[in-house]
């Protein structure tokens, strides 16, 4: 596997930022007969040509975290590597993927600059098709809010563990911002409580109205730990989207909480089972 930190001046973020990206350059051969040294030589599925572009999975960290944290805690690049996807990782702080209140425009930037950037500098396709998302704690929450506002972006999204952040239980979400007022990333993150239901971030508000006007949701996938801190709070949005008519899988791992095991286990059983994988790379853009 291919990896790169990719440092750049985001305009939208109006700073410097990084992002680590992924290439599953072991599927490829660099021409039609390749001069091998055969002693670490491995079979490849397909060779490189100008134009060929790659699906792509945005994976979304979690609080505390940053882009390459998930590349050295779990297997990330070798299960990419084996689906032929490439990935991309972006540093947002703890912001929630929101444009927050204190300035920072981070949704604008992970749903319009990123993508941009990406596709036009690196070998992302931009098709819908080939487009997913999965984020992980405060990355899974961000996963659903980026389902219900940009639905138009992604072919399936996963959320691991998310519970703290954006919650398609519209009640729950206002009660959450005055009970976890205490925590003051999120507090200046998000506009006040008693404005946050019916606002921007009411993701609840987007599924209702999505389901109101037949948008097309991709397909949802979620997961949390038997014994995690936060599996109620996921429950909650599991429940708000059944209620909803929303089709989604959903699983609890028995034994495993708010952990780098279970994040592993299930970011492998998202590439290999879940998304809609093609596990090759497309002959052209568009």
């Amino acid at each position: 596997m291919a990896t790169m930190r990719y440092s750049f001046f985001s305009q939208v973020l109006s700073l410097c930022t990084d992002v680590t990206i992924t290439y599953p350059d072991r599927q490829f051969d660099y021409c039609e007969s390749p001069k091998l040294e055969r002693i670490v030589a491995r079979e490849r599925r397909q060779t490189l040509h100008p134009g060929m572009k790659l699906q792509t999975v945005y994976i979304l960290h979690g609080g505390s975290d940053d882009d390459t944290l998930i590349h050295r805690y779990t297997n990330l690049e070798r299960y990419a590597e084996d689906n032929c996807v490439m990935t991309v990782t972006a540093q947002v702080k703890d912001s929630f993927f929101i444009d927050t209140s204190y300035g920072f425009r981070y949704y604008t930037y992970i749903t319009e600059e990123l993508p941009r950037v990406m596709q036009s500098l690196f070998a992302s396709s931009p098709r819908r098709e080939d487009n997913f998302v999965l984020g992980m704690a405060m990355g899974g929450n961000a996963a659903l809010m980026l389902a219900m506002k940009r639905p138009d972006l992604y072919a399936g999204v996963v959320d691991l563990s998310g519970g703290i952040g954006c919650s398609i239980d519209s009640d729950y979400f206002g009660r959450e911002l005055k009970e976890l007022s205490g925590i003051r990333r999120m507090a200046s993150a998000f506009p006040a409580p008693e404005n946050a239901v019916g606002g921007e971030w009411d993701i609840g508000l987007c599924a209702r109205r999505n389901k109101e006007n037949g948008v097309d949701v991709p397909p949802l996938f979620m997961a949390v730990g038997e014994k995690d801190f936060i599996r109620d709070v996921v429950r909650k949005d599991r429940d708000a989207l059944l209620a909803l008519g929303y089709p989604l899988h959903y699983e609890e791992a028995p034994g495993l909480a708010h952990e780098w095991d279970f994040w592993d286990m299930y970011v492998k059983k998202a590439l290999y089972a879940w998304l809609p994988l093609k596990r090759a790379a497309a002959d052209r853009e568009g």
